[in-house]
């Protein structure tokens, strides 16, 4: 082999090498950051369709929410998708969102959407999971924008 081809093949190894190191450092930082934060801008929303000067066909009240965002606590800012499927909050690592809060327990609440709705439900929690002020004791609706605390974490559903 000539001396060009033997560089050629030490180059190419050596380039085939580092896109295997990039690429596994790509999947460890998916692994540990796979979470996406949003820094929370406060009074960025500007209230509800019910504002003064809003279109009279404004529908952004009716429209469902599709995302679930924490907005106090030590995961402010994480914001979890809205889909079909129900999300388990707590301290448990099986669980959708989980908090790593000492007044929550492992399996604290679950919030998940029936007939168009989105519902909280405690699931026996110690500490126990408010709407708002008030205790949810059985499955209570959420409407967008209300909070929902957990321990110490406030979560919000936001369109």
């Amino acid at each position: 082999m000539s001396e060009l081809a033997i560089t050629l093949l030490r180059l190419g190894y050596l380039v085939l090498l580092w896109v295997f190191v990039l690429s596994a450092i790509g999947v460890l930082r998916r692994d540990l950051y796979g979470t996406r934060i949003v820094p929370r801008r406060r009074g960025a929303r500007g209230g509800d369709a019910t504002r003064a000067g809003a279109p009279a066909g404004d529908t952004r009240r009716d429209a469902a929410p599709s995302r679930l965002v924490v907005t106090e606590g030590p995961l402010t800012g994480t914001t979890l998708p809205l889909t079909s499927s129900a999300i388990l909050i707590g301290r448990a690592p099986s669980c959708t969102l989980v908090l790593d809060d000492d007044y929550s327990s492992s399996r604290h609440a679950r919030l998940y959407p029936e007939g168009g709705q989105w519902f909280v439900e405690d699931l026996g929690s110690t500490n126990g999971t408010f709407l708002g002020q008030a205790r949810v004791d059985r499955p209570t609706p959420v409407a967008p924008g209300a909070s929902v605390r957990v321990g110490k974490s406030v979560l919000e559903l936001q369109r």
